[in-house]
């Protein structure tokens, strides 16, 4: 009877430290939740000036282009 309860305790237990540790990690998971959006935030900016000047140069060599083909006459 003494053994029975023993294991019973020792069963409890780990049920406990395993529900405390799965409290933890969902804090733990949390904090890195928000340092991630605190991460893609700051990179926001310079990403967009990043989209902005490749639009640019993009949109110059379009322009030369048809600019030559304008001059040749291509155009239909």
């Amino acid at each position: 009877m003494n053994k029975n309860i023993r294991q019973k305790f020792i069963i409890s237990a780990a049920l406990m430290i395993a529900a405390t540790a799965s409290v933890f990690a969902q804090g733990n998971g949390l904090a890195g939740i928000n340092e991630a959006t605190s991460m893609v935030s700051s990179y926001f900016d310079p990403g967009t000036k990043l989209i902005y000047a490749i639009g640019a140069v993009v949109g110059l060599i379009g322009g030369v282009k048809v600019y030559g083909k304008f001059v040749r006459r291509e155009v239909a």
